[in-house]
């Protein structure tokens, strides 16, 4: 049996994560359900108006390494190349493992939003990219809004 995505995309999400997941979609070739990583290009990623990065996922053990993040991600050069369980978490990338694991298990994109106890606010969105017979990339993007 299976459950219903914990994390699901907003009907209307902000529009800079909708720039994020058009590019998603126009990535996707014929009727499949998700883009191939090797479509994307990282000097796509700039043009976008929220701050986008990418995971690459890796099975047996599950873990994630980031490949790519946006000037105005923080740490950004401490990040590219290591997992995600070897770094410790801003506010960004708050809950970012659990998140991964669930649009790897969905296999469809993810959105996640929290708060923090000033009141500041971001949201986060995982769209799948499928390679090598698996998903094998995570395109991501954070929004922060005040």
């Amino acid at each position: 049996m299976r459950c219903l995505n914990p994390f699901p995309i907003p009907d209307e999400p902000d529009p800079d994560l909708q720039s994020v997941v058009s590019l998603w979609n126009e990535l996707r070739r014929a009727e499949n359900g998700m883009p191939f990583g090797d479509d994307l290009r990282f000097s796509d990623l700039p043009k976008l108006s929220a701050r986008p990065f990418v995971l690459s996922v890796f099975t047996l053990p599950e873990r994630f390494r980031f490949e790519f993040l946006d000037e105005g991600l923080q740490e950004t050069a401490a990040l590219a190349g290591r997992f995600i369980d070897e770094i410790s978490i801003d506010t960004s990338f708050s809950y970012l493992r659990a998140q991964s694991s669930a649009t790897l298990e969905a296999g469809e994109p993810t959105f996640l939003r929290i708060t923090e106890d000033s009141g500041r606010s971001f949201g986060r969105l995982l769209l799948p990219m499928w390679g090598n017979g698996q998903i094998n990339t995570l395109l991501g993007a954070v929004n922060i809004s005040r």
